[in-house]
């Protein structure tokens, strides 16, 4: 585990401190994602001014760990152990603050990632278990649907995302009175994916991809994974989730809002 203290929030003592678990087993581009954002949020926390762990070991989050941070991020996968999830629960009901990313919202039952858990994919979430996808991860253009949020300040109503594999989900979350839609999929971006096969391009629809739940400090981000040379077998990295400048500006806005929100 790796901390990093810098003075935006002034002295030490005030600084707030922020820990992203993740697991970096599963899919060359969750992998890839994971590498990039822990030193992306390393660079973050001398700018703005928090500490900063990231651990892969799911055993610190327990209750004792987690009421020393303001803001848990996930940025793979999700705690699979019920006590694990018993304390991350009782920790967001206390008034934590949560940001999560893209696979850490997966659940598709069978799979190795069941939708075994209500509490966080029915009521913390709302979207329910895993629908489809696009493929190949591809830019796309969203829509701010609360151009008054703090996340998008310094944003116009419409921006060009980073190129992602982007999910669609069980539930409609615009029937949820608990959540608030931030952004969504434009109709310009579509047709959205290249295949190959059909059902791996959307036409229409509408694909929230940015949301809140109005009980709890938290935000949920449906990017984090990076374009991959699987086709030319070298499995390199193609494109980066942070080379969209108001993509990064949005993540960056974020962080404020968490670290600063008071319930």
């Amino acid at each position: 585990m790796i901390a990093f203290a810098f003075p935006f929030f002034g002295n030490a003592q005030q600084r707030p401190k922020v820990i992203a678990f993740y697991s970096a087993k599963n899919d060359l581009a969750h992998i890839s994602f994971v590498h990039e954002t822990l030193d992306w949020f390393e660079n973050q926390a001398e700018e703005v001014g928090f500490e900063f762990y990231s651990t892969s070991d799911w055993n610190e989050m327990n209750e004792e760990n987690l009421s020393k941070y303001k803001l848990v991020v996930f940025l793979d996968t999700r705690p699979e152990i019920a006590d694990q999830r018993e304390a991350f629960e009782s920790y967001m009901k206390k008034g934590g603050a949560w940001m999560g990313f893209h696979f850490s919202a997966f659940a598709l039952t069978p799979s190795d990632y069941p939708q075994d858990w209500d509490w966080y994919h029915e009521e913390f979430l709302g979207s329910g278990q895993y629908a489809s996808n696009t493929w190949k991860p591809t830019s796309a253009i969203l829509k701010v649907e609360l151009p008054t949020h703090k996340i998008f300040n310094g944003i116009s109503s419409t921006f060009k995302t980073a190129p992602n594999e982007w999910y669609r989900w069980e539930h409609d979350l615009r029937e949820n009175p608990d959540l608030q839609i931030l952004a969504s999929i434009d109709p310009g971006s579509f047709p959205l994916g290249t295949g190959p096969k059909p059902n791996e391009i959307w036409h229409e629809g509408y694909y929230p991809v940015i949301w809140s739940n109005k009980n709890y400090r938290m935000i949920y981000f449906n990017m984090g994974h990076n374009d991959m040379d699987y086709d030319g077998g070298t499995n390199e990295t193609l494109s980066s989730t942070f080379e969209s400048p108001d993509q990064e500006w949005v993540f960056i806005n974020s962080l404020k809002w968490l670290l600063e929100e008071k319930k």
